[in-house]
């Protein structure tokens, strides 16, 4: 039962052992397995105790650095993929459980005084929690977009003056512009002839997408090279002929492998078998 008098932090360090238990539970409760698949029991444990440990420093004003403490804790909540609003709702259980149990027996006086409490202790460390793991999860976010942005428009010299530029994914507006750069700056980089551009890992050409290549297509021949471009699936052609999408400009192969005999023959250049040695 809890004093009348008895502080916040006091009571969460004299029933940390229960608090944890009925948050944890309380916690699965709102996971519907989403996140305790991706966590170990352990996992979990530690995560809600860490947070309390958090809470109670700050409570009781021993945390040297708090911003340094929840900085590195919103980030393992990114990197475990815990949502927003999964937070945020387990911070608002969180509260619940320690206000019920310091109200139990208490009196309406005290109810009173406990909330304007909880208003000047608790709420402030959830606004910045919630604000460092917003901050935690923009910074891995572009940290992620740049490593994608890198790998997703590579253009890779195969022969002399001959470059392949493999897509994989969904192209949007936004990667259709990081290729387009990448064409540009590689056929300058590689003095390429020829460029081929293989859409086989492309899921889905529609109207958006054939508009880009086109765009591509037309501004690589403005810098003084050709494209080729290849992967196309019978599915694929199939689309682009029921979307009335006109590729006359380009000169297209179904194979990557075609791609680069066609381009070796508009370089001038053939592939012939050596044979094997007597």
């Amino acid at each position: 039962m809890a004093q009348k008098d008895q502080s916040i932090a006091d009571y969460i360090r004299g029933n940390q052992t229960e608090i944890l238990e009925e948050w944890h539970e309380a916690l699965k409760e709102l996971d519907d397995r989403k996140y305790s698949e991706l966590m170990s029991e352990s996992a979990y444990r530690k995560t809600a105790q860490e947070f309390l440990s958090i809470l109670l420093q700050y409570m009781e004003g021993s945390a040297e650095s708090l911003d340094d403490l929840l900085s590195g804790f919103t980030a393992r909540l990114v990197q475990a993929g815990w949502s927003l609003t999964f937070i945020t709702k387990g911070m608002k259980k969180l509260g619940i459980i320690i206000f019920s149990g310091m109200t139990k027996d208490a009196s309406e006086d005290r109810k009173m005084q406990l909330v304007w409490e909880f208003d000047r202790e608790f709420s402030p460390l959830s606004e910045e929690l919630l604000f460092e793991y917003a901050s935690s999860w923009e910074r891995t976010v572009s940290l992620q977009k740049i490593a994608l942005q890198e790998l997703s428009a590579p253009l890779i010299p195969v022969f002399e003056h001959i470059t392949v530029m493999p897509l994989v994914g969904t192209i949007d507006t936004e990667r259709a512009k990081r290729i387009m750069e990448n064409l540009l700056d590689g056929v300058v980089k590689h003095r390429s002839q020829v460029v081929l551009i293989d859409i086989t890992g492309v899921p889905v050409v529609d109207t958006m997408v054939a508009h880009h290549i086109i765009q591509a297509s037309e501004a690589v021949r403005l810098v003084g090279a050709k494209c080729l471009l290849v992967g196309i699936r019978p599915e694929i052609a199939q689309t682009i002929v029921n979307l009335g999408i006109s590729l006359n400009q380009i000169t297209t192969k179904n194979s990557l492998q075609k791609g680069i005999e066609a381009a070796l023959e508009m370089t001038n250049r053939n592939i012939v078998s050596t044979g094997e040695s007597e």
